[in-house]
């Protein structure tokens, strides 16, 4: 697997390894840890990664209302990177502050994560970079109560 530019079907078949490892109570490598800590704060995606065979090829339609949990749990994971390396600089001030108002990692993760997906969605739909300075004015926005849990733009989910 590519580290830096896995394929599809390799970022799945790295959470369904993971979680089969952890259920045969075998060794995690310390990313298989991390991910597996994201997979936990996950029980409706426990079935999905009980059946690889169903589900590696699986679509989602985000337009149809689903969403894709392998694509939501690798954003749980770039958030947790960069909250690890407080980049883009501000990002680990902004995690602790979103965790003291909701008292609880979770909830804090969910918040960074609908910032970064419409960070994404927006390069994307430019056809540009990522604009750090929008991300982070979308971060202080949760902190300061102008956008709610789950009003930024869904199509990351695709």
């Amino acid at each position: 697997m590519s580290l830096f530019n896995p394929s599809r079907d390799e970022v799945r078949d790295f959470f369904f390894n993971s979680w089969a490892k952890f259920k045969q109570q075998q060794p995690l490598t310390d990313l298989e840890k991390m991910v597996l800590s994201v997979i936990q704060m996950h029980p409706e995606y426990h079935s999905i990664l009980d059946k690889p065979e169903q589900y590696k090829q699986q679509a989602y339609f985000p337009e149809q209302g689903q969403t894709n949990p392998f694509l939501h749990m690798s954003l749980h994971l770039s958030v947790l990177e960069q909250i690890s390396i407080n980049q883009p600089i501000g990002i680990t001030t902004i995690y602790e502050t979103l965790k003291n108002k909701y008292q609880e990692a979770h909830a804090a993760q969910h918040d960074i994560l609908d910032c970064l997906g419409e960070s994404i969605w927006l390069a994307q739909q430019n056809k540009t970079g990522q604009d750090v300075a929008h991300y982070l004015e979308l971060l202080h926005s949760k902190i300061n109560n102008k956008v709610q849990h789950g009003q930024n733009n869904k199509e990351y989910q695709k």
